[in-house]
């Protein structure tokens, strides 16, 4: 009788050990997918980036310097790949130069009338909306994610099996003061 409860034993780890592993490899997968979403968004504000650029340097023809940073920043973008702390850091940079290019478009009142312009504004607030919502997911899947991998005993398995503490998509310190500051607003 006593083999029969410690093969029940021996049986009910296994399957927490296995039902544990899988909860991982599960909130793994929730994560990679939370960051695909933001992708798709950041792509779409990667494609709107030239638009925007020729509708504005069609007014702002001596800004040539925003129009640079921008340039820059939508190449690096283009160069990172996945969800790595480089391609967060790309993608910040290319959100700073968008609301630089935003500044010097304020200072130009008939390219605000502009039909094109206002429709890519439109475009653009839209994506950007997406893509914070797409981020609150992603950083929330990041954080159970981060969380199940240090609680015990999930964390005996995740340190045999690799598994690792990811980093959440943050905005950088120019994106971060931008939104502390409240929206002027001018009439």
């Amino acid at each position: 009788m006593s083999i029969w409860i410690i093969l029940a034993i021996i049986g009910g780890i296994i399957g927490l050990f296995i039902m544990l592993y899988n909860r991982l490899v599960a909130l793994r997968q929730t994560r990679e997918n939370a960051f695909s979403d933001i992708d798709v968004q950041l792509k779409q504000r990667y494609n709107l980036v030239p638009q925007l650029v020729e509708t504005v340097k069609g007014y702002a023809t001596h800004e040539k310097e925003v129009f640079e940073n921008v340039t820059n920043a939508r190449a690096q973008v283009g160069a990172a790949k996945g969800a790595t702390g480089e391609r967060v850091a790309a993608e910040n940079v290319l959100g700073g130069a968008l609301m630089g290019l935003l500044a010097v478009a304020e200072n130009y009142p008939d390219l605000k009338a502009d039909q094109n312009f206002q429709k890519l504004m439109a475009e653009l607030s839209d994506i950007e909306n997406k893509i914070a919502a797409a981020r609150r997911f992603f950083n929330n899947a990041t954080a159970e994610y981060n969380t199940s991998i240090e609680q015990f005993p999930a964390v005996l398995i995740a340190n045999s099996f690799g598994f690792k503490k990811e980093e959440f998509f943050e905005l950088d310190e120019t994106e971060a003061e931008m939104v502390k500051k409240p929206p002027e607003v001018k009439f």
